[in-house]
């Protein structure tokens, strides 16, 4: 649907020679391959929906040699595609194909440089795995709360760049939220240390923010402070039905009002994901006896003693049967059963794919404004296709949904692949005009650059473009990307 960005034939290399001499020096034997067979995964999204090709990649072993190889770049005028886990979904870790540039690669920088209990932060690489980083912190007795599907491949850095969010931003925030001080390398090879592990610093510009979302189109994040939380003691999970998406904001009203931030996920599914979920991947069941139209996912969370919050959450959807708000649920008895229940979540996205072409939507509203947008874009696509398969779900306690028309049965994906474009308007107009946002927590990239100009005014895109030219003049760092 978007376009590929494909190479065949020769591949091509225009980085000049003494460049990559220089680079290898400075990196050593260890730190470059311009093997064919190990770059081209690189190049390439995990999706495969976006390729390129470079004719090295860089793999430093510490921000000197990060400094080092993009003064090199910088002075050689050599574009640089930096990339951590190469998870992403919008095409900003991947490179173009015409062999200009290089891939810097962060997945050698992987320490823990210090976890600091009294002062609840941890200091890490920006190579560092995201499960890794969870697992460091749990071993702390301190939690690190960014939680998302790619966790167990995706990088720090990445997630920092790309201003990550998951399942746990309506109690702890996006990636952004996270994080406390950084380390970067500018586009002139210059390193800014950030890595101060303050709450409170009213000395100026909060310079991190600046490259916490920026998709490494300002410079190269290498290590950052994090935030740590206590790691709770009692979890209570549960999925209710529930008639509409309307009844799940009344619902998250309640329990914000019963157990205030306790409440740490809330997804809401529609009832068609969960349909391809039990067709499609092996082992799963429902856990209701017959279907509903509409499910909440939701997540309690504190340090309280074993049940300590069973009480309060049994109250609360009581409260929510007698009212009509909720039509069943199931609560679950232990961890396990809760790890059942969002595994049922989790397989969406690999379900879904077996259902033929979609087109994938990261959007966000204003959280009183998501059952209107449902509503809204269901009808509008109906009109427009009949018969497609419009699939929600999402993180509605942060008003962030994933809408995903896929392709009417019978319908070739061809044919409802190349209304992409057209789809893209109709919903997007619609979050437009709902003063929402076209990129929830994937990011721009490539597939959604343009787009976005669409919808910001000519004062945000300038705005953008003067702190770009401002801070990478000679257009290095990812070009083609975000701005």
């Amino acid at each position: 649907m978007q376009a590929n960005n494909e190479i065949s034939g020769e591949r091509p290399n225009a980085v000049d020679a003494d460049v990559l001499e220089r680079i290898k020096a400075a990196v050593g034997p260890k730190g470059y391959t311009l093997d064919p067979d190990e770059i081209a995964p690189l190049c390439q999204s995990w999706r495969d929906n976006w390729h390129g090709w470079v004719p090295m990649v860089v793999k430093p072993a510490n921000v000197d040699e990060v400094a080092a190889v993009i003064a090199i770049c910088a002075a050689s005028a050599t574009p640089i595609v930096p990339q951590g886990g190469n998870t992403g979904l919008t095409g900003g870790s991947q490179p173009h194909a015409t062999g200009t540039e290089i891939i810097l690669s962060t997945s050698r920088m992987n320490k823990v440089r210090e976890i600091d209990v009294l002062n609840n932060t941890m200091t890490v690489e920006a190579g560092c795995i995201l499960a890794d980083l969870q697992i460091a912190a749990s071993d702390a007795d301190r939690l690190f709360p960014l939680s998302l599907a790619a966790e167990g491949s995706c990088q720090i850095g990445g997630n920092l760049s790309t201003n990550a969010g998951g399942t746990q931003v309506l109690r702890y925030g996006n990636a952004r939220n996270l994080v406390l001080g950084l380390e970067v390398v500018l586009p002139d090879g210059r390193i800014w240390d950030g890595l101060r592990g303050l709450r409170k610093d009213n000395t100026g510009y909060d310079l991190k923010q600046l490259f916490v979302g920026a998709e490494g189109t300002l410079g190269m994040i290498t290590a950052a402070v994090l935030k740590l939380f206590p790691k709770p003691t009692e979890i209570q999970t549960a999925l209710v039905a529930v008639p509409d998406p309307g009844a799940s904001l009344t619902l998250l009203s309640r329990a914000t009002d019963a157990v205030g931030e306790q409440v740490t996920a809330f997804e809401l599914i529609q009832r068609r994901p969960i349909d391809f979920v039990l067709e499609h991947v092996p082992g799963m069941t429902d856990p209701f006896a017959e279907a509903y139209p509409w499910y909440v996912l939701m997540e309690i969370s504190g340090q309280g003693a074993p049940d300590s919050l069973r009480d309060a959450v049994e109250a609360l959807l009581g409260d929510g049967l007698e009212m009509g708000e909720v039509l069943d649920a199931v609560l679950a008895a232990n961890r396990a059963q809760g790890e059942a229940l969002w595994k049922i979540r989790e397989s969406i996205p690999e379900a879904q794919n077996h259902e033929g072409q979609s087109v994938k939507h990261d959007v966000s509203v204003p959280i009183s404004r998501i059952a209107e947008f449902l509503e809204r874009a269901d009808k509008l696509l109906e009109a427009a296709y009949p018969g497609v398969r419009c699939v929600a779900f999402g993180h509605v306690g942060d008003g962030n949904m994933h809408y995903n028309p896929v392709q009417p049965l019978g319908n070739e994906g061809a044919d409802f692949g190349a209304e992409y474009s057209n789809i893209n308007r109709i919903v997007h107009d619609l979050i437009h005009e709902l003063n929402g946002s076209i990129s929830a927590e994937h990011g721009l990239g490539r597939l959604r650059r343009d787009e976005a100009k669409r919808y910001k005014s000519d004062v945000e895109v300038d705005l953008m473009r003067t702190v770009k030219d401002a801070l990478d003049p000679t257009n290095i760092m990812n070009p083609g990307k975000v701005v």
